[in-house]
């Protein structure tokens, strides 16, 4: 029998083992046992969740919910709902431009490192540089417009010159080529921001995917026979229609199906019915084309 050393066991033994162990053992060494392990598992609570209360720095946190949940109006989560499932936490690294980060900002600008108090920050208000495109930033917080379906296209519009007069390339063709690069690539995703707000269908397709819910091109199989039969026979009415008259007034018909869509789809959206306003999208999509064939048909009677 060696002296002065001492067996460590791990708590987690083989059941069997354990219990032979333990039968074995005295009443006052079995409190002992029992009052060791006690401590252990106390001891490995207190780690765990020691752990889990640390903030995450530098990763975005989303709540997946059921796909039908909406987070109130925010849209800031990304990835699929799971249905079934009670409400989960996932933590990831911002990859997407499209990816809303809730996390502090905390960046310095790269030329004279004075901290950016702005999100997104196009500009250093000390050195006056053109900043990089940050990354995780949605395209309603670049336009500087509401979170909403029904938004104000004047005031997108607005912002949209403001920020295209400030960032244009041909601004800093006198700049260093970093700066250069910076203010390209600040200027396209102002033109990507823009162009995806502007009209309802593709603003509201990107509402939805912020929620991670898709439309995926060229699937019919949710749509109603009677819906498409009747896009059918539109579609032939617009290519046989032989004035300017017959055409406009498809058209007419056409814009009014949209604004009855556009209504139902925000009235969807506020309350949450995620896939009602998918599939309300779904046929807006079709109308939409039936209203860019209208234009088309029009400019050849010209």
């Amino acid at each position: 029998m060696s002296v002065g050393r001492r067996v460590i066991r791990n708590p987690r033994v083989e059941s069997v083992e354990s219990g032979l162990c333990y039968d074995m053992l005295s009443s006052t060494s079995r409190q002992i046992v029992l009052s060791s392990r006690a401590a252990l598992l106390t001891r490995s609570r207190l780690s765990v969740s020691k752990v889990a209360a640390r903030p995450a720095h530098g990763v975005c946190s989303s709540l997946h919910t059921e796909d039908t949940s909406w987070h109130g109006r925010s849209m800031g989560s990304r990835g699929a709902p799971v249905r079934g499932r009670g409400p989960t936490l996932h933590a990831h690294q911002s990859n997407s431009p499209r990816n809303f980060c809730t996390g502090p900002v905390g960046h310095n600008c790269w030329k004279c490192e004075q901290p950016l108090d702005t999100a997104p920050a196009f500009f250093c208000v000390s050195c006056k540089v053109v900043q990089p495109p940050e990354e995780g930033v949605s395209y309603f917080k670049i336009m500087a417009c509401d979170h909403t379906f029904t938004l104000d296209t004047h005031q997108l519009q607005k912002r949209y010159l403001q920020l295209q007069r400030s960032l244009h390339p041909d601004n800093f063709s006198q700049n260093s080529v970093r700066e250069q690069e910076y203010s390209e690539n600040q200027s396209a995703l102002v033109n990507k921001a823009y162009t995806t707000l502007l009209k309802p269908l593709s603003r509201g397709l990107y509402m939805l995917e912020l929620e991670g819910v898709r439309i995926e091109e060229g699937t019919d199989a949710g749509a109603d026979a009677a819906f498409l039969m009747e896009l059918m026979e539109v579609n032939e009415a617009v290519d046989e229609a032989r004035t300017p008259e017959e055409a406009d007034t498809i058209g007419r018909d056409t814009r009014g199906k949209l604004a009855d869509l556009t209504e139902r789809i925000d009235a969807a959206l506020r309350t949450g019915e995620l896939q009602t306003a998918r599939a309300l999208l779904a046929q807006m999509k079709y109308h939409a084309n039936i209203e860019e064939k209208v234009k088309e048909k029009l400019r050849e009677f010209m």
